[in-house]
């Protein structure tokens, strides 16, 4: 499955701006891979449970994730950050 389009939530914009550097640069490159397969392996994307049942997450680097949405074959990034932003 390819992605046709990425759709960035103000909040994702907001919090992008504020990662360090080199985490900032991970992120595209991750990003760049999703857009081509968003469940390859390396990314880890799943799913969340509870109240975030809706949302789905993939690895960028250590602790830090990107939170989105599907919607068909295009997705909305909704925020970007450590852990926390599951709260």
């Amino acid at each position: 499955m390819k992605v046709s389009d990425i759709y960035y939530h103000p909040q994702f914009r907001k919090s992008f701006l504020r990662l360090p550097k080199d985490i900032q640069s991970k992120a595209k490159e991750k990003v760049k891979i999703f857009k081509e397969n968003p469940f390859y392996p390396s990314l880890k994307t799943h799913k969340l449970h509870g109240k975030l049942k809706e949302q789905w997450s993939f690895l960028v680097k250590g602790q830090y994730r990107i939170l989105f949405i599907f919607d068909n074959s295009d997705v909305t990034f909704l925020d970007i950050g450590p852990h926390d932003i599951y709260k």
